[in-house]
């Protein structure tokens, strides 16, 4: 049997979801682009509202008194309009493909409501409220966005975060969370909707990338008034060289003069600006990260600190216990059944793998605890276990135990040292009747450190961010991770109040802060810090919390998040530098030409040895159309972002974007008047 190899073509939403820029985009949105001349779309950019304005204006010059020359002149720059809206309009069309895409997701479904007396009546899922509770079985669409409260499943999520491999959603657990329109595989789940129809992330995305909720930032608002500056400046100059035309006895061109402004003003960077910023917001969607704002992307690209859990971001996050440590005249299996009886209880990961040892290497079974009092773990105590019939049994940190039973013997400090020193989380395991406390051993935890990320914080390092390992474990747990991993800085034993004492210390410095949380003793932190991103499978005060939410819950993305922000902040401020040293290029490319004829010694300015003055000036026109269109590639891509220090960035745009915006219109003008000298009426 042979098999033939049939070349793949991809799709426009296969090209869109892998970032990619084709050609075919540009000709797809060019209805769009055409559709954005209306005076309200165009007088929301100053910049390009002074080329629409001049187009009008030379349209009706060039119909009182034709020539060539005006045409040329009018036809351009209507160009330079459409093309300056062409960029945008391809960037909103990426998201509007983006956005068919997710509504695919989105199903009429009917979900099977759980009422309180036990009963399950079905209910379109249009008609979900945020507390019902819902039953969803194998083979089953999840009807809202919700969180797990009873069973676990397999759930596919491919149709949300792109990743065809199925993932366990269960309840107690980190990975509670499920998104509507996403398919349980296996088993049954009670699902307790934490969404109202409407506001569910599958919509706040399809929002997102059709634009509807963008509003410009602080830099872009800020660069927006910088170049409405320059672009009334520049028409207040060529305003006052008419009279000085006039003076020198040569009447005044105004189609001569508003083609000069148009290439003096800023419009290249004016006409790329907002596909900046759109293009920014869709790259992080592409990455399944859903930002609440354009501010906290741009925030990303100037972090400074950067807070990471450890659990879960820097190592794996599945720790399970791996061996039993007795305390001296403890046998094991007393050690295994008292820690198995903390664990029952217990729906975290840690704790259900303790009741697994204790279960298939000690043959622990259940008793009847059904009398008993379970004490739940919480960041402030850091212990966890049950009361019954007078004896309280406890397991936790080594220092947080101590503190509850009065001391550990020497053997079982020793075993928690040695634990903590290769890395591993040490828990301890005490029982207590009345006053009478008994330390009966050591669990051990393992977690691995994820591969990469050593040269992951290298690359941050040379950013010049500052990582921090944040930690609830031991200090020589810690300082093993830390080591083990490269961050910079470490913090042991860490409550909710440390995380937001720490960022609040940071931010007093002046320095910009980044973190990652799941849970809702996360939330004062990630509302605290100045690009916050909350974990999908984590609580709903965490995500309301943050100002960005990783759909697909990988701590780790924060760093390429950061990466995104300094993407969209060099990009932007790289077509800055280009388009105003454009401009300097131009500037010697007309001027000479407009008033050679009147003073011949700016002859000796005209250096690219223009064909004359009709030739220059729409030579100057078309180049500046033309290079608008061609670098919208750039402005969706953004520029290719390197690991190195502000100053190296700094000076490598510089001669790249700023020599560059220099030499190209100089080559580009010079070879665009070779052929339009060609054009009858430009002698």
């Amino acid at each position: 049997m042979t098999a033939t190899l049939v070349p793949h073509t991809p799709s426009d939403t296969e090209l869109v979801h892998s970032g990619a820029f084709d050609a075919r985009q540009l000709v797809a949105s060019l209805p769009q682009a055409v559709g954005k001349l209306k005076p309200r779309d165009q007088a929301r950019n100053p910049v390009m509202f002074v080329v629409y304005l001049g187009a009008i204006a030379s349209t009706i010059l060039a119909a009182a008194s034709s020539s060539v020359f005006a045409w040329l002149i009018v036809a351009w720059l209507w160009f330079t309009v459409i093309f300056a809206g062409l960029a945008e309009a391809v960037a909103e069309g990426r998201g509007k493909a983006q956005a068919a895409s997710l509504r695919k997701v989105k199903r009429d479904t009917v979900a099977r409501v759980l009422t309180d007396d036990g009963a399950i009546v079905e209910t379109p899922g249009s008609d979900l409220h945020v507390g019902m509770r819902i039953v969803v079985e194998a083979g089953e669409t999840i009807a809202g966005d919700g969180d797990v409260i009873d069973g676990i499943a397999t759930v596919d999520e491919s149709a949300i975060t792109g990743e065809s491999a199925p993932v366990v959603r269960e309840s107690g657990g980190d990975r509670s969370a499920v998104t509507g329109g996403t398919v349980v595989l296996s088993d049954r789940i009670v699902v307790r909707i934490t969404a109202e129809p409407g506001s569910t992330f599958v919509d706040r995305m399809i929002a997102l990338v059709e634009g509807a909720s963008r509003k410009k930032t602080p830099n872009e608002i800020a660069l927006n008034i910088l170049l409405t500056a320059l672009t009334i400046v520049f028409l207040l100059a060529v305003l006052a060289i008419g009279p000085m035309q006039g003076f020198a006895g040569q009447a005044p061109d105004p189609v001569k003069l508003i083609a000069l402004l148009v290439c003096l003003i800023p419009t290249t960077i004016g006409a790329l600006l907002s596909s900046i910023g759109i293009a920014g917001m869709d790259r992080l969607v592409q990455r399944n990260v859903l930002a609440m704002s354009g501010r906290a992307v741009e925030a990303a690209g100037d972090i400074d600190t950067l807070l990471m859990d450890k659990t879960g971001t820097i190592t794996f996050g599945n720790r399970r216990a791996t061996a039993f440590h007795p305390a001296d005249g403890v046998s094991t299996t007393e050690l295994a059944a008292v820690a198995h009886r903390c664990s029952l209880a217990d729906e975290t990961p840690e704790g259900r793998s303790i009741v697994d040892l204790a279960r298939d290497e000690y043959q622990v079974t259940t008793g009847d605890d059904s009398g008993a009092t379970v004490v739940p773990f919480t960041a402030q105590t850091r212990m966890s276990g049950v009361d019954a019939d007078g004896h309280s049994f406890r397991k936790g940190a080594a220092d947080a135990v101590e503190k509850w039973c009065g001391r550990l013997d020497a053997d079982v400090r020793s075993t928690v040292d040695e634990i903590s020193t290769r890395g591993g989380t040490p828990l301890v395991v005490a029982t207590k009747t009345g006053l009478r406390a008994h330390v009966l051993g050591v669990i051990e935890l393992s977690d691995v450190v994820k591969p990469g990320m050593a040269e992951r914080f290298a690359q941050l390092r040379a950013m010049g961010i500052r990582t921090v390992m944040v930690t609830g474990d031991n200090p020589l747990t810690a300082k093993a991770i830390a080591a083990q991993a490269g961050v910079d800085d470490f913090i042991a034993q860490a409550t909710p109040e440390d995380k937001l004492d720490l960022i609040r210390a940071e931010q007093s410095g002046g320095r910009l802060v980044a973190m990652t949380g799941d849970g809702t003793n996360d939330a004062p932190a990630l509302a605290q810090a100045d690009v916050g991103l909350a974990m999908n499978t984590g609580t709903m005060a965490a995500k309301e919390a943050g100002n960005m939410v990783d759909l697909d819950s990988d701590p780790t993305k924060l760093i390429e998040v950061v990466a995104i922000g300094k993407q969209l902040l060099i990009t932007r401020g790289a077509l800055t530098t280009f388009s105003l040293a454009n401009d300097l290029a131009k500037y010697f490319a007309i001027l000479p030409a407009l008033f050679a004829s009147t003073y011949p010694q700016l002859d000796a300015l005209n250096i690219m040895r223009l064909h004359s003055a009709q030739s220059a000036i729409v030579s100057a026109v078309v180049f500046n159309a033309l290079i608008i269109i061609a670098l919208i590639p750039l402005s969706l891509k953004g520029v290719r972002y390197r690991a190195a220090s502000a100053a190296d960035l700094l000076r490598r745009n510089l001669l790249l974007f700023g020599v560059g915006g220099v030499v190209t219109p100089f080559i580009g003008i010079w070879l665009i008047d070779l052929l339009v000298r060609l054009l009858p009426g430009m002698g």
